[in-house]
């Protein structure tokens, strides 16, 4: 059943944007959770909220179908503690909320799904097989720790009339952001060689398919539970940089070992475990509901990207 109202927490980032533009069609509205008061336009409209607070914006979950949070700071930054405490925060404080709003619904969303993220599996290396929901292997670290706050703050929100769904998300790659614009920025500089060994996989999503996957969860009256959005054909950073090579055939081609990585990311203020991470993630239960993939491989998906920043 075709969603009439979808609530939307975080949805200004690059995510969030891509839904709404999916779902920008008659019929449907579209509630935007917003720190900003933004103006309505088409069928979206922003209503402010910090995250934390049970407040006015709680009534717009009561009668919606659709509950998507992807609210939470970005990781892409210096793992110090004061940021370490607001990754950690404004994922656990937002759902937290959020169950709140919708233990409070006379009509709660029929369906919630709430951003997780593929880095709770461990570092997977060489041949091993990839991690499924079933089979998967919880790895350690700081981000998997994020990962497993949010994912019990979600469980623990009492929710009894909605069907629940935690989106355990891989890289998701498009041309109006996220990791993908800086990538090709990098490899038009002649930085499209293997990152590190080049031998760590890439668990990776076209934005095209995670919009979809996202309406074929919703469509899905009997999904629930923990699945992973990936595409079905992991590769190695070493082959991820040589598609950007291929396409995009910059005049040089200069080696990124990790000692440079290291310092390029204390400059940049981030983490080299955003590329060094070995993430090798199979989308399992996907596909065992039926979901097919517009972009089952990268080579198709970084080309169909290109075009797109290039018309």
């Amino acid at each position: 059943m075709a969603p009439t109202r979808i609530v939307l927490a975080g949805g200004t980032g690059f995510l969030g944007q891509r839904l709404i533009r999916h779902f920008r069609r008659p019929g449907v509205e579209i509630v935007v959770l917003s720190r900003e008061q933004l103006p309505a336009y088409a069928n979206v409209r922003y209503v402010r909220w910090d995250g934390r607070t049970l407040d006015e914006w709680a009534a717009e979950l009561d009668g919606a179908e659709v509950l998507v949070n992807l609210a939470g700071r970005s990781v892409d930054c210096r793992y110090h503690a004061a940021n370490r405490r607001a990754i950690v925060d404004s994922r656990v404080e937002s759902t937290r909320v959020l169950g709140a709003a919708v233990a409070a619904c006379r009509r709660p969303p029929r369906v919630w799904l709430n951003s997780s993220t593929a880095t709770i599996y461990e570092h997977t290396e060489g041949e091993r097989p990839a991690n499924t929901e079933a089979d998967g292997v919880i790895g350690r670290g700081f981000s998997v720790e994020v990962a497993q706050a949010w994912e019990d703050a979600f469980w623990a929100c009492p929710a009894p009339n909605t069907r629940r769904v935690a989106l355990r998300t891989a890289i998701v790659l498009g041309a109006e952001g996220g990791a993908f614009p800086v990538l090709a920025r990098l490899a038009r500089w002649g930085l499209c060689t293997p990152q590190g060994s080049g031998r760590q996989w890439i668990s990776w999503l076209h934005a095209t398919d995670f919009a979809r996957a996202v309406e074929f969860l919703i469509e899905q009256p009997g999904a629930s539970g923990v699945f992973n959005l990936c595409a079905p054909e992991p590769l190695q950073n070493r082959d991820f940089n040589a598609l950007l090579a291929q396409q995009l055939r910059p005049v040089l081609r200069l080696p990124q070992p990790e000692w440079l990585l290291e310092a390029g990311a204390w400059a940049l203020q981030t983490q080299t475990e955003l590329v060094l991470k070995s993430r090798k993630v199979y989308p399992q239960r996907l596909l065992e509901w039926g979901f097919q993939f517009q972009f089952p491989g990268c080579q198709a998906a970084v080309a169909d990207i290109l075009r797109t920043v290039e018309a």
